[in-house]
C-alpha cells in the first residue's frame, strides 16, 4: 500500500508543471542565499537601533544622493517600463501564452483582479488616496492652477503616482519572471530572469548577488510595511472606539495580523489569499459607494469627471518632469526637491516592492497569453486606482473645505489618520465605514505579506519546493522583525529601514533594466526549437522525454530534466504605497 501511494505521488510529482529546465545552484551558492541575508539584516536592525540618529542621517544623505543625481534615471526607468509594456500588448509578441499554448488561466478574471490589486497597492492606497490630494492641493508642478487653486493638479499627481505607469513598472518585471518561468521552465527567481543576458564568466556571482539583493529588499519592505500597518490599525481602532495607540496595541496587532496571514500562507493561494483578496474587493466596493451616495455626490462626480481629462491631457508631460532648473542649481538636502518628496520617492518605493509584487503576480498568471497579461496588470488596475483616488480625494477635499481645513491638519500631524478623518464626515453611514476601512487595512495587508510569502519562498527555496510550513515560518519572521523594529525604536526607526529600503532601490533598478533587456532579447531571438521547449516544459504526461544540454533554439545554457519544482496548481475555483 505504502509502494502504491509512493507511486502514485511520483506520477503526481513528474506530472506538474512546469517542468524545472534551469541551473541546479551549487550547494556553496545556496548556502551564501540562505545564510547570509538573515546575517545581514540582523546587522542592519543592529546598527539603525543602536545609532538611530547616525543611520537617519547617513540614510538621508544616500537620499539626497540619489535625488539630486539620479531623478533623470527613474524617470527614464518609468518611461522604459511604459514603453515595453507597450510594445508586448501591441506586436506580435502579445499572442504568446504564458505557459505554453495549451495552458489556460488558473484563476478567474474577478479573483485574479483581486488578487493583483490586493498585493500591488491595497493598503498604500488606502491612505494616499486621501494624503496626497490633502498634501499636494496647495504645490504642484505641470497642472496649472485653476480656480480652486491646487486642487484639481493634487488630484492628477495622485492618478499619475498610483496609475497607469507605477502598475507598468510593476507589470514589465513580473512578465519577466513569468515567461522565465513557466514558458522556459526556470524558477521564479530574479537571478534566472536575469543572469543570461550576462557574459557566462559573470552569471554565477551575478546570479547570487541579485537574489540576495530580492531576498533582502523583499524581507526589510515586509518588515516596515507591518510596522506601519500596526500603526495604521491602531489609528483605525481609535477612530471608534477611543483606544489609545502605544507598544501594548501595536504588539497585539502584530500578533494578529501575523496570526491571520500565516493561516493564509498555510491554506495557500486558492483558499487562502484568494478568497480574503475576493472580501478585500467587496468591502472597497462597499466603501466607495457609501462614500459617492452619502457624500458629495455631485461634487465627486464632476471633480472625477474634470480631473480624468486633466490626467489625460497632463499625462505626458508629467512623465517627462524632471525638475530640471532644481537638479542644475544642485542639492543641499532632498527636501529641497519636489520629486524627492514625491515621483522619485514613489517610484523608488515601486521598484523596492517589484520582487515580491511581481513574483506574486508572475505566480498566479499562468495561461494568459501576454497582452491579456499586459493589460490586465496595467489598464485594469489603473482604472480601479483611479476611480477610488476620484471618489475617495475628492470627498476629502470637499470635507477639508468644510471643515476649514480640517483633515489637512490631520493628515499633517498623521498621514495614516487622514482616511479616518474623512469617513467621520460622512453623513448617515460615517461611523459604519470607520469600522470598514479598519477591516480593509487588516485584510489589504494580510493579502500583501502573503504574497510576499509566496514570492519569498521561491527566491530562498527554488528549485526545491516550498512547503506551507515554510511560508508560516518566514510570515513569523518578518513579523518578528517588524516588532523588532516598533518596541525597540518606535516609529522613527521604522522609518528610517523603510526609507533605507527604498533607497535601495537605486542599485536594484539596474538589475530590472538587465533583466528587461534578457526578455527582451528571449522574446526576439524565440526560434520553433523555443516554442517546442515551451511544449515540454508544460507538457503533463509523465513519459515526456528528457534533453541534456541546450535546447535547440532555446540559447539559454544547460538544463536537465528534473520533478517540477513549482507548488502543484490548485484546483481552479471561479469565484492591490505601504505596501
Amino acid at each position: 500500500m505504502k509502494k502504491t501511494d509512493a507511486s502514485a505521488e511520483a506520477a503526481a510529482e513528474a506530472r506538474t508543471v512546469p517542468r524545472f529546465r534551469g541551473r541546479n545552484l551549487p550547494a556553496l551558492d545556496r548556502a551564501v542565499i540562505t545564510v547570509l541575508p538573515p546575517v545581514l539584516i540582523v546587522a542592519v536592525l543592529a546598527v539603525v537601533t543602536v545609532n538611530p540618529g547616525g543611520a537617519a542621517e547617513a540614510i538621508s544623505a544616500a537620499r539626497t544622493f540619489v535625488t539630486g543625481s539620479f531623478t533623470w534615471l527613474f524617470i527614464a526607468y518609468s518611461l522604459v517600463a511604459v514603453a515595453v509594456c507597450a510594445w508586448l500588448a501591441f506586436s506580435r509578441v502579445g499572442s504568446i501564452r504564458l505557459g505554453g499554448p495549451d495552458a489556460r488561466p488558473e484563476h478567474g478574471k474577478f479573483a485574479w483582479y483581486s488578487m493583483l490589486f490586493a498585493c500591488g497597492q491595497g493598503i498604500g492606497l488606502i491612505f494616499w488616496s486621501v494624503a496626497e490630494p490633502i498634501l499636494l492641493r496647495d504645490e504642484n508642478p505641470v497642472v496649472p492652477a485653476g480656480q480652486d487653486g491646487g486642487a484639481e493638479g493634487a488630484m492628477v499627481w495622485s492618478y499619475f503616482h498610483w496609475g497607469f505607469t507605477a502598475w507598468a513598472m510593476y507589470c514589465v518585471v513580473a512578465v519577466c519572471l513569468a515567461y522565465s518561468h513557466h514558458n522556459l521552465g526556470k524558477t521564479l527567481t530574479f537571478r534566472e530572469a536575469t543572469v543570461d543576458v550576462l557574459p557566462t564568466w559573470s552569471q554565477r556571482g551575478a546570479g547570487v548577488v541579485v537574489e540576495l539583493l530580492a531576498i533582502i529588499a523583499t524581507v526589510l519592505g515586509l518588515a516596515t510595511s507591518f510596522g506601519f500597518a500596526a500603526l495604521q490599525f491602531s489609528s483605525g481602532l481609535a477612530s471608534f472606539t477611543g483606544l489609545s495607540s502605544g507598544p501594548g496595541v501595536w504588539l497585539l496587532v502584530i500578533l494578529g495580523l501575523a496570526g491571520l496571514t500565516a493561516a493564509s500562507a498555510f491554506f495557500g493561494i486558492n483558499k487562502g489569499m484568494k478568497r480574503i483578496s475576493e472580501v478585500n474587493s467587496v468591502l472597497s466596493i462597499v466603501l466607495l459607494v457609501a462614500v459617492l451616495v452619502a457624500g458629495p455626490t455631485i461634487f465627486i462626480v464632476s471633480n472625477v469627471t474634470q480631473t480624468f481629462g486633466s490626467f489625460f491631457a497632463h499625462f505626458p508631460a508629467m512623465s517627462f518632469w524632471t525638475d530640471a532648473g532644481t537638479a542644475g542649481q544642485g542639492l543641499a538636502t532632498w527636501q529641497d526637491s519636489w520629486n524627492g518628496w514625491w515621483t522619485v520617492f514613489i517610484w523608488c518605493w515601486v521598484i523596492a516592492f517589484s520582487p515580491f509584487v511581481a513574483g506574486f503576480i508572475a505566480r498566479i498568471s499562468r495561461g494568459r497569453t501576454i497582452r491579456e497579461f499586459v493589460i490586465g496588470v496595467t489598464v485594469i488596475p489603473s482604472l480601479i486606482v483611479m476611480v477610488w483616488i476620484g471618489i475617495i480625494g475628492s470627498a476629502a477635499l470637499h470635507y477639508d473645505d468644510r471643515s476649514d481645513r480640517g483633515i489637512s491638519a490631520a493628515v499633517a500631524a498623521d498621514t495614516s489618520s487622514g482616511l479616518f478623518v474623512m469617513l467621520e464626515s460622512v453623513p448617515v453611514v460615517g461611523s459604519l465605514l470607520l469600522v470598514v476601512a479598519t477591516v480593509l487595512v487588516a485584510t489589504y495587508y494580510v493579502t500583501s505579506l502573503d504574497s510576499g510569502a509566496h514570492a519569498l519562498a521561491e527566491f530562498v527555496s527554488a528549485p526545491r519546493r516550498a512547503g506551507p510550513i515554510f511560508r508560516v515560518v518566514l510570515v513569523a519572521s518578518i513579523a518578528a522583525v517588524a516588532l523588532t523594529l516598533l518596541t525597540l525604536g518606535g516609529t522613527a526607526v521604522v522609518d528610517t529601514v523603510q526609507t533605507g529600503t527604498i533607497i535601495g532601490a537605486f542599485p536594484f533598478s539596474f538589475v530590472i533594466l538587465l533583466m528587461i533587456a534578457n526578455l527582451v532579447r528571449r522574446l526576439l531571438t524565440r526560434t520553433p526549437g523555443t516554442e517546442r521547449l515551451e511544449r515540454e516544459v508544460n507538457d503533463p504526461s509523465p513519459d515526456v522525454p528528457g534533453t541534456d544540454g541546450t535546447p535547440a533554439g532555446a540559447g539559454e545554457g544547460p538544463v536537465r530534466r528534473t520533478a517540477a519544482v513549482p507548488e502543484p496548481v490548485p484546483p481552479v475555483v471561479d469565484p492591490r504605497p505601504q505596501r
